[in-house]
């Protein structure tokens, strides 16, 4: 799956980010809207990761998704 497809449908996606990262909250979910950019900063605030490690999970959720 690619991330086209993640930011088409994020209503669906949302619910399974949200088990994935858990500290960000639905309201955070529903400003991000698909965006990889946002989500990714999301997960650098929330949980103190550095850009390449919010990318590498992002990019392993996606795989598994």
């Amino acid at each position: 799956m690619n991330w086209n497809q993640i930011e088409g449908n994020w209503e669906q996606f949302k619910g399974k980010a949200q088990v994935q990262w858990g500290k960000i909250t639905g309201d955070d979910l529903d400003v991000i809207a698909g965006n990889r950019k946002q989500l990714s900063g999301k997960i650098q605030e929330a949980y103190g990761k550095t850009e390449e490690e919010a990318e590498r999970e992002i990019d392993t959720w996606l795989g598994r998704h």
